[in-house]
């Protein structure tokens, strides 16, 4: 009977008990001075877990969002505005960092570490420097005053393994298309990335007022920010339904943001909003702005089941834009979603050739090649995007999957127990987990496998 040196046998429950040990720790009891009130308050949360969190969530979020957008030009520019704020921040010395992510919905967010997004569709909506900055510095605001880290405190959980996709896929596409729209299972957002409360915006908006002032753009860039998002909410609420699942917006923060610039920040009045630098920094965005809204209608329509509809648009995207990585990946799903599997592979293999560094097509590819039985280009896939974006635990799933039927069994043996230190629910554990058993790895009782594919491909 052949086993893997490394590896003794495990019994079911000491897999079980590993499988459990994912949540990054937190220490016991403890508070902490809130570097925005300089006054005590209960935190579990250091600031060290803070950037660890951030560093190991954030790329698999900004991955489920199609990646960074590919022009250096506008992220330098972004990053720009980005580190003008966060030097007159409370916490300025955090690691941030900028960037706008080929995501078509309209949002922005912060992860606790100083990672913060931008994406391409609320960049459209924007009309000028002072406007992005507001939204920038909501975002530092975020960070700054520890939401994230003070909610996770209060919960009394720090768990970023949080099942399939982002808070901004499952908000898209609901639980079912959730995991096609954001590839394979893994890394989730849940809880570092959930709605903040009313409060916590309140906040925010204060902060990023006082930021964007600080740095000497014109308070009516907030101002402006906020009437954008309640028009927009006003005439296509579920255009904004992510924005506002992660960021509850109200006509009082508009009235709040108005008050403040013509008030207490009246003097800063005196301060430009740059709109023709924006503008010219935007160019490109604007350029494909059609596809973009294509693209917008065209995740709508997919969420509605309504594929052909949705097919249609992402030809008329493509049309505009026939090497945008994200139409490409769209369009994969959307034949994917038709059960047209081999018409997705030339998508999804045009989409890692335009955008070679982006994992969530090397994952989607190597889905399509498990479909299709190529085992030996989904083991090169999966494979790929396991150094791209380690820490995904069903990248190891399909990796032992693909090396079992390449007839490498100890690979995928050790594969499937990396998986199962992680994951112990689900078809997928399931089957990892009597594959080993029926291999002699793991005591246990054989039964009947389950499929490893059931609503993934």
């Amino acid at each position: 009977m052949h086993k893997i040196n490394i590896v003794r046998q495990w019994t079911r429950r000491e897999f079980m008990k590993a499988g459990g040990m994912t949540a990054l720790g937190v220490a016991l009891g403890g508070c902490a001075k809130n570097p925005v009130t300089g006054r005590s308050q209960f935190m579990l949360v250091s600031e060290e877990q803070e950037i660890a969190m951030d560093k190991q969530a954030s790329p698999h979020q900004l991955s489920n969002d199609y990646g960074a957008v590919q022009e250096e030009a506008l992220n330098e520019y972004v990053t720009s505005v980005g580190a003008r704020l966060a030097k007159t921040s409370h916490r300025p010395d955090m690691p941030y960092s900028f960037r706008v992510v080929n995501a078509n919905y309209v949002n922005a967010y912060a992860f606790p570490g100083g990672t913060i997004a931008a994406t391409r569709g609320i960049m459209l909506e924007l009309d000028n420097e002072a406007e992005l900055a507001g939204l920038i510095g909501h975002e530092v605001g975020h960070v700054n005053a520890r939401h994230t880290a003070s909610r996770m405190s209060n919960q009394q959980a720090v768990t970023i393994l949080a099942g399939v996709g982002g808070a901004a896929v499952g908000a898209i596409y609901g639980n079912e298309w959730g995991a096609l729209a954001g590839g394979l299972a893994g890394i989730g957002t849940g809880l570092l990335l959930a709605s903040y409360s009313r409060d916590d915006e309140r906040q925010a908006d204060a902060l990023g007022m006082e930021y964007m002032t600080k740095a000497e753009y014109n308070p009516d860039g907030m101002v402006g920010l906020m009437d954008m998002l309640n028009d927009q909410h006003d005439r296509e609420p579920s255009t904004m339904e992510v924005m506002f699942s992660t960021h509850p917006m109200s006509s009082e923060r508009l009235a709040t943001a108005k008050k403040a610039a013509y008030t207490q920040y009246a003097s800063a009045s005196e301060y430009r909003v740059y709109r023709e630098r924006y503008m010219d920094n935007t160019a490109s965005l604007r350029k494909i702005a059609p596809a973009i809204e294509d693209l917008q209608d065209a995740e709508k329509l997919m969420a509605q089941k309504k594929y052909d509809e949705a097919e249609g648009k992402c030809q008329s995207a493509l049309k505009v834009a026939p090497n945008d990585y994200a139409a490409l990946m769209i369009m994969s799903k959307c034949q994917v979603a038709k059960a047209n599997y081999a018409g997705a592979v030339p998508y999804a293999t045009k989409a890692r050739e335009v955008y070679p560094s982006e994992g969530q097509a090397m994952q989607f590819n190597g889905l399509l090649m498990v479909r299709n039985k190529n085992y030996a280009a989904a083991f090169d896939n999966f494979n790929a995007y396991d150094q791209q974006l380690p820490g995904n635990p069903y990248t190891a799933f399909y990796k032992g999957y693909s090396a079992e039927n390449m007839g490498d069994r100890r690979t995928a043996a050790e594969n499937y127990i990396r998986f199962l230190k992680q994951v112990n629910q689900g078809d997928q554990a399931k089957y990892a987990y009597y594959r080993l058993v029926e291999w002699g790895y793991i005591k246990g009782e054989a039964i009947p496998i389950a499929d490893p594919l059931k609503g993934i491909v």
